[in-house]
């Protein structure tokens, strides 16, 4: 069995006379057995809760993008709703200078309040960081990070900044990025993380792995993520699905497990 350890289901462009029902089959059809949907903003998080609550195998996290801040949140509802008996993480969060220098100030206070948020609810963190390595791993440790530990998701960067996170007590998540052709430095930083440190995911809608590149990506794509990584890694499918599954509840305790 597999986990999906980072999708949006709620942000899925379901075909004519496709249901999410059918997203969460095919999943399952390709022993995906659990999936974890991730909040980008506070705005969205309740119906996001909602339409994924019937599911026994979907768990959910609680967070701001930071490329979602143009909006100011509250960190009252922050904290309450991360609090919830039903959030197994807090994030994503974190910094992207990639895309948005101009909100630097902004992006780092509010990765801030989740690490404190965090901490205040004993959850692990989802990070999402791009262009940003030194001032992502100064505030992990700044902040006690290390206390929660987490994940940094869909990562592109580094193998010296994925050491420093897994340092910190932090796991590593790969995406379709990793099949893709210009990805040989992201597949080196794959070969160099250790089994027992890794994740695997869709992100999905985004960022399909091939043979689907170009298409909207679901949660039943991680199969092909895996089967790529195993390779690289020289491990059986199963072995690596076996122990990323296993780093998934390890990392998530509160992730409910189907039935």
């Amino acid at each position: 069995m597999l986990v999906d350890s980072h999708c949006h289901l709620n942000r899925l462009k379901l075909k004519e006379g496709e249901t999410l029902d059918d997203i969460v089959q095919f999943a399952r059809s390709r022993d995906i057995e659990h999936m974890l949907c991730v909040s980008v903003t506070l705005d969205e998080f309740p119906s996001m809760r909602d339409v994924v609550a019937k599911y026994d195998d979907v768990s959910v996290s609680c967070g701001v993008h930071p490329l979602d801040l143009e909006k100011p949140y509250q960190f009252e509802t922050l904290q309450t709703f991360c609090a919830g008996d039903d959030v197994v993480a807090v994030g994503e969060t974190g910094l992207d200078y990639y895309y948005s220098k101009d909100t630097i100030a902004v992006q780092q206070a509010s990765f801030r309040d989740h690490i404190r948020v965090a901490k205040e609810c004993n959850k692990p963190l989802i990070i999402h960081t791009r262009d940003a390595r030194d001032d992502t791993i100064a505030i992990l440790k700044e902040e006690g990070a290390d206390q929660v530990g987490g994940v940094m998701h869909c990562f592109t960067e580094s193998l010296e900044m994925a050491e420093a996170a897994m340092a910190l007590g932090f796991y590593v998540s790969f995406s379709g990025i990793i099949t893709f052709k210009n990805a040989e430095e992201l597949r080196q930083v794959a070969q160099a993380v250790p089994l027992d440190r890794i994740l695997v995911e869709t992100d999905s809608p985004y960022l399909a792995p091939v043979p689907y590149r170009g298409k909207p990506n679901q949660p039943g794509y991680v199969k092909e993520v895996a089967e790529y990584i195993a390779t690289l890694k020289g491990v059986s499918y199963e072995e690596l699905a076996r122990i990323t599954t296993q780093n998934f509840y390890r990392l998530f305790p509160l992730a409910k497990r189907e039935g």
